[in-house]
């Protein structure tokens, strides 16, 4: 708990650091951090924003339950997703658009871009609730607070790391936090397979026998429903963009991307072994739990266990504060100063951006508290957002024929689609993607071809943007 509390309150002095208003004093400073991060930073914030609660407890739940193999293979959507952000990092940071829908109303139109921006709000509030039910569950473990109140101090920190210094205290968080997560990763795992299991072999042979093999148990089209939200997410996640576009030139951003990718084996890999490892240690917690408990139960040095656990914990706010931030960007810049046109100076804008925050993070606590597992709505508000929102933005980098219809059409099927699939309890035991990822696509082909239009070309895009 020493530790926790002193990790936090370091946490809380940066935020309170870039809190000041010479260092965020315009929009620029709160959503590109001046675009004068170094580059161990950018990469830093890269890993820390995407590696969260999804990471951390959904990861450890599915290793917990299907496996290390099978949790890999989930997994895998992250580094196979950072290959497609390398080849359009360029690209990205020269748009350096506040938002997703911003870049795609450059392609599509403005219903495009406030279609896109509503889906965006409902998926980003859906991940800031995951996030701050997985730091309740840190919380829990090593405190007298059950998980519900742990996610209130979670909500809270979350929520004022957003509001302080915007993208400067959140990646100077992201740095420290990535630093510590990892090596607490990499010294904890041969403590727990050498030590506490004797040996990888041991570790293997004492695995339950499903849990040994490549699926877990699990089909091919169910393994696929689990590797595609996180894979199509990462493609199109308005975060990725934010941070590629606050990179001091075109080189550093796609530099990053390469850094990102090799970092994201250092947290995913043991992350899947660790939580497969606790089968065998703690054969009934709840999955949530897997390398929470541990850290906390234990099974690890004192001081690695808390550097551990705070490590995760502060990952779980970094990535909340991210995607608060972020989707709070979507009110200030898409809704209030695009759609209804309000023209607003530095300093209402800044206003503007902090209390849609607070709104966010308020109806995001509500809604946490209706999704039993971390995982369940994870994979919930992945799949709204990568579906919906990465097809038409990957067209405009890869495909000149996709239309303002296409993209509309496209957008309203998958939200329509996955809603429905989901409300439906996954009929036949299929993850909604398999059923709405296909619709999409079809979806944007068809009506694209059938109402081909004259909009901006990339090679427009990138004048527009210069």
């Amino acid at each position: 708990m020493t530790i926790l509390v002193i990790y936090l309150a370091t946490m809380v002095g940066i935020g309170l650091w870039f809190s000041r208003r010479k260092a965020v004093s315009t929009g620029d400073d709160f959503v590109f951090a001046s675009r004068n991060l170094p580059r161990p930073v950018m990469i830093g914030t890269l890993l820390a924003t995407w590696v969260g609660s999804g990471t951390i407890i959904g990861g450890a739940s599915f290793a917990y339950t299907y496996g290390p193999l099978a949790s890999i293979f989930f997994l895998a959507g992250t580094p196979v997703g950072i290959v497609v952000l390398y080849f359009i990092a360029k690209r990205v940071r020269r748009s350096s658009t506040y938002t997703v829908p911003e870049l795609l109303e450059r392609r599509y139109g403005l219903a495009v871009r406030i279609i896109a921006s509503l889906i965006t709000i409902l998926a980003y509030t859906g991940i800031v609730a995951y996030q701050f039910t997985g730091g309740g569950y840190i919380l829990s473990v090593i405190t007298p607070l059950s998980p519900t109140d742990g996610a209130i101090v979670v909500a809270l920190l979350i929520t004022f790391l957003a509001i302080g210094g915007g993208l400067k205290s959140v990646a100077w968080t992201d740095f420290m936090s990535a630093l510590v997560i990892v090596i607490g990763l990499a010294i904890a795992l041969p403590l727990i397979l050498g030590q506490e299991l004797g040996g990888i072999g041991s570790y293997w042979d004492s695995l339950p026998e499903p849990m040994t093999t490549l699926s877990g148990g699990l089909s091919p089209l169910q393994l696929l429903g689990f590797f595609l939200p996180l894979f199509m997410l990462i493609l199109a996640d308005q975060n990725m963009y934010q941070r590629l576009g606050a990179a001091k030139t075109e080189d550093e951003a796609r530099r990053s991307t390469v850094g990102f990718f090799l970092t994201s084996f250092l947290v995913t890999v043991p992350v899947a072994l660790l939580g497969s490892a606790a089968v065998i240690l703690m054969p009934d917690i709840a999955p949530d739990t897997a390398v929470l408990s541990l850290a906390g139960e234990g099974y690890l040095p004192t001081i690695l266990g808390g550097l551990l656990l705070a490590g995760a914990l502060a990952f779980i706010i970094t990535t909340g504060s991210s995607f608060l931030l972020s989707g709070a960007g979507n009110v200030v810049y898409d809704a209030v100063h695009r759609l209804f046109g309000v023209q607003m100076g530095e300093g209402q804008r800044l206003k503007v951006h902090r209390l849609a925050i607070l709104g966010i993070g308020l109806v995001a606590y509500v809604l946490g508290r209706y999704f039993p597992t971390v995982l369940e709505l994870q994979i919930y508000s992945y799949t709204i957002y990568g579906v919906a929102i990465a097809p038409p933005v990957l067209a405009i980098f890869f495909w000149k024929k996709a239309s303002k219809w296409g993209a509309i059409s496209s957008m309203v099927v998958a939200t329509i689609v996955t809603i429905t699939w989901e409300q439906l309890d996954q009929p036949l035991d299929l993850n909604s993607i398999l059923i709405s990822l296909p619709a999409t696509l079809i979806t944007l082909v068809v009506v694209s071809l059938l109402t081909p239009d004259r909009r901006a070309s990339e090679s427009d895009l990138a004048s527009a943007a210069s």
